[in-house]
Protein backbone atom coordinates (compact mmCIF):
# COMPACT_ATOMS: atom_id res chain seq x y z
CA UNK A 1 0.00 0.00 0.00
CA UNK A 2 1.16 3.29 -0.67
CA UNK A 3 0.45 6.50 0.83
CA UNK A 4 0.18 9.80 -0.21
CA UNK A 5 -0.41 13.02 2.14
CA UNK A 6 -2.85 15.52 1.19
CA UNK A 7 -2.42 19.52 1.50
CA UNK A 8 -4.49 19.39 4.51
CA UNK A 9 -1.55 17.54 6.99
CA UNK A 10 -2.54 14.30 8.37
CA UNK A 11 -5.30 13.71 5.42
CA UNK A 12 -4.07 10.83 3.45
CA UNK A 13 -5.18 9.47 0.20
CA UNK A 14 -4.33 5.42 0.42
CA UNK A 15 -3.56 2.91 -2.63
CA UNK A 16 -3.77 -0.69 -2.50
CA UNK A 17 -1.20 -2.91 -4.43
CA UNK A 18 -3.80 -4.73 -6.66
CA UNK A 19 -2.57 -8.16 -7.76
CA UNK A 20 -4.91 -8.57 -10.88
CA UNK A 21 -5.01 -11.98 -13.64
CA UNK A 22 -7.51 -13.65 -15.83
CA UNK A 23 -9.90 -14.50 -12.50
CA UNK A 24 -10.04 -10.98 -11.55
CA UNK A 25 -8.41 -9.26 -8.65
CA UNK A 26 -6.62 -9.26 -4.46
CA UNK A 27 -5.79 -6.57 -2.75
CA UNK A 28 -5.28 -6.10 0.79
CA UNK A 29 -7.65 -3.18 1.97
CA UNK A 30 -6.40 -2.92 5.79
CA UNK A 31 -3.80 -3.60 7.35
CA UNK A 32 -3.07 -2.44 11.19
CA UNK A 33 0.66 -2.47 11.16
CA UNK A 34 0.59 -0.93 8.11
CA UNK A 35 -1.76 1.77 7.79
CA UNK A 36 -0.20 3.14 11.38
CA UNK A 37 3.38 3.20 9.76
CA UNK A 38 1.65 5.06 6.82
CA UNK A 39 -0.34 7.66 8.64
CA UNK A 40 2.16 8.28 11.44
CA UNK A 41 -0.31 7.41 14.19
CA UNK A 42 -1.67 4.79 15.96
CA UNK A 43 -5.21 4.67 15.16
CA UNK A 44 -7.49 1.71 16.82
CA UNK A 45 -10.77 1.44 14.62
CA UNK A 46 -13.85 0.41 16.59
CA UNK A 47 -16.77 0.74 14.16
CA UNK A 48 -17.91 -0.19 10.68
CA UNK A 49 -20.37 1.75 8.71
CA UNK A 50 -22.01 1.45 5.43
CA UNK A 51 -24.38 3.21 3.11
CA UNK A 52 -26.13 3.11 -0.16
CA UNK A 53 -26.74 5.82 -2.27
CA UNK A 54 -28.02 7.13 -5.77
CA UNK A 55 -26.92 9.50 -8.04
CA UNK A 56 -27.02 13.21 -6.86
CA UNK A 57 -26.73 12.45 -3.38
CA UNK A 58 -24.82 14.45 -1.13
CA UNK A 59 -24.08 13.14 2.41
CA UNK A 60 -22.72 15.55 4.59
CA UNK A 61 -20.59 17.56 6.08
CA UNK A 62 -20.39 15.96 9.33
CA UNK A 63 -17.90 15.73 12.14
CA UNK A 64 -18.15 14.53 16.27
CA UNK A 65 -17.19 17.13 18.63
CA UNK A 66 -15.57 16.82 21.68
CA UNK A 67 -14.60 13.71 23.37
CA UNK A 68 -16.40 11.89 20.53
CA UNK A 69 -13.95 13.15 17.16
CA UNK A 70 -13.88 9.97 15.13
CA UNK A 71 -11.03 9.53 12.73
CA UNK A 72 -12.33 8.01 9.78
CA UNK A 73 -10.78 5.42 6.68
CA UNK A 74 -13.19 5.58 3.96
CA UNK A 75 -13.72 3.79 0.51
CA UNK A 76 -16.27 2.84 -2.46
CA UNK A 77 -16.89 -0.50 -3.00
CA UNK A 78 -19.40 -0.05 -5.88
CA UNK A 79 -19.78 3.35 -8.06
CA UNK A 80 -17.81 6.39 -7.74
CA UNK A 81 -17.97 9.30 -4.96
CA UNK A 82 -16.10 12.54 -4.79
CA UNK A 83 -15.43 12.29 -0.94
CA UNK A 84 -14.60 15.65 0.85
CA UNK A 85 -12.86 16.27 4.14
CA UNK A 86 -12.56 20.02 5.74
CA UNK A 87 -10.15 20.97 7.94
CA UNK A 88 -11.62 22.28 11.32
CA UNK A 89 -8.64 22.39 13.92
CA UNK A 90 -8.34 26.05 15.14
CA UNK A 91 -5.27 26.96 15.04
CA UNK A 92 -4.36 24.79 11.81
CA UNK A 93 -2.58 26.24 8.33
CA UNK A 94 -5.10 24.72 6.72
CA UNK A 95 -8.41 25.52 8.77
CA UNK A 96 -11.67 25.49 6.66
CA UNK A 97 -9.55 24.09 3.80
CA UNK A 98 -11.24 21.06 2.34
CA UNK A 99 -9.56 18.71 -0.28
CA UNK A 100 -11.88 16.48 -2.78
CA UNK A 101 -10.53 13.29 -4.04
CA UNK A 102 -12.61 10.87 -6.33
CA UNK A 103 -13.03 6.96 -4.98
CA UNK A 104 -14.22 4.54 -6.71
CA UNK A 105 -14.73 0.64 -6.64
CA UNK A 106 -11.74 0.36 -9.94
CA UNK A 107 -9.29 2.81 -8.47
CA UNK A 108 -9.36 1.13 -4.66
CA UNK A 109 -8.41 4.33 -3.54
CA UNK A 110 -9.07 5.23 0.82
CA UNK A 111 -9.09 8.39 2.14
CA UNK A 112 -7.81 9.00 5.74
CA UNK A 113 -9.76 11.61 7.47
CA UNK A 114 -8.41 12.54 10.93
CA UNK A 115 -10.13 14.09 14.22
CA UNK A 116 -11.09 17.04 13.80
CA UNK A 117 -12.27 17.55 10.07
CA UNK A 118 -15.43 17.61 8.71
CA UNK A 119 -16.48 15.01 6.34
CA UNK A 120 -19.09 14.35 3.40
CA UNK A 121 -19.36 12.80 -0.35
CA UNK A 122 -21.81 13.02 -3.50
CA UNK A 123 -21.87 10.14 -5.56
CA UNK A 124 -20.94 10.66 -9.00
CA UNK A 125 -21.91 7.42 -10.50
CA UNK A 126 -26.01 6.00 -10.74
CA UNK A 127 -25.44 3.91 -7.42
CA UNK A 128 -22.75 3.66 -5.08
CA UNK A 129 -21.83 1.57 -1.96
CA UNK A 130 -19.76 3.49 0.82
CA UNK A 131 -17.77 1.83 3.74
CA UNK A 132 -15.94 4.15 6.22
CA UNK A 133 -14.17 2.96 9.57
CA UNK A 134 -14.40 4.85 12.48
CA UNK A 135 -12.27 5.33 15.38
CA UNK A 136 -14.78 6.12 18.06
CA UNK A 137 -18.28 5.79 18.80
CA UNK A 138 -20.78 7.64 17.18
CA UNK A 139 -22.83 9.77 19.93
CA UNK A 140 -25.64 11.39 18.74
CA UNK A 141 -25.63 14.33 21.40
CA UNK A 142 -21.68 15.04 19.54
CA UNK A 143 -22.91 15.29 16.09
CA UNK A 144 -22.42 18.37 13.96
CA UNK A 145 -22.32 19.51 10.86
CA UNK A 146 -21.96 22.36 7.58
CA UNK A 147 -24.22 22.67 5.04
CA UNK A 148 -23.22 21.25 2.32
CA UNK A 149 -23.53 24.58 -0.13
CA UNK A 150 -21.30 26.84 2.50
CA UNK A 151 -19.99 29.86 0.48
CA UNK A 152 -17.70 30.13 2.62
CA UNK A 153 -16.19 26.88 1.78
CA UNK A 154 -17.57 26.71 -1.64
CA UNK A 155 -16.89 23.08 -2.21
CA UNK A 156 -17.92 21.88 -5.69
CA UNK A 157 -19.50 18.36 -5.25
CA UNK A 158 -19.30 17.57 -8.78
CA UNK A 159 -23.67 17.51 -9.33
CA UNK A 160 -25.45 20.09 -11.33
CA UNK A 161 -27.80 21.76 -8.86
CA UNK A 162 -31.00 20.43 -10.16
CA UNK A 163 -29.94 16.96 -9.59
CA UNK A 164 -28.41 17.19 -6.15
CA UNK A 165 -30.11 15.48 -3.54
CA UNK A 166 -30.03 16.26 0.24
CA UNK A 167 -31.84 14.84 3.29
CA UNK A 168 -33.71 17.41 5.40
CA UNK A 169 -31.47 17.04 8.19
CA UNK A 170 -28.31 17.84 5.70
CA UNK A 171 -30.21 21.23 4.43
CA UNK A 172 -30.42 22.39 7.69
CA UNK A 173 -26.89 22.12 9.27
CA UNK A 174 -25.06 25.13 10.03
CA UNK A 175 -22.94 27.54 7.61
CA UNK A 176 -18.88 27.67 8.48
CA UNK A 177 -18.28 31.18 9.88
Amino acid sequence: MQAQETALKGCFILEPRVFKDDRGYFFESFNKQTFDELVGQNVHFVQDNQSFSQYGVIRGIHFQKGAHAQAKLVRVLEGEVLDVAVDLREGSPTYGQHVAVRLNAENNRQLFVPRGFGHGFSVLSETAVFAYKCDNYYQKASEGGIVYNDPTLAIDWGIPKEKIQVSEKDLNLSIFK
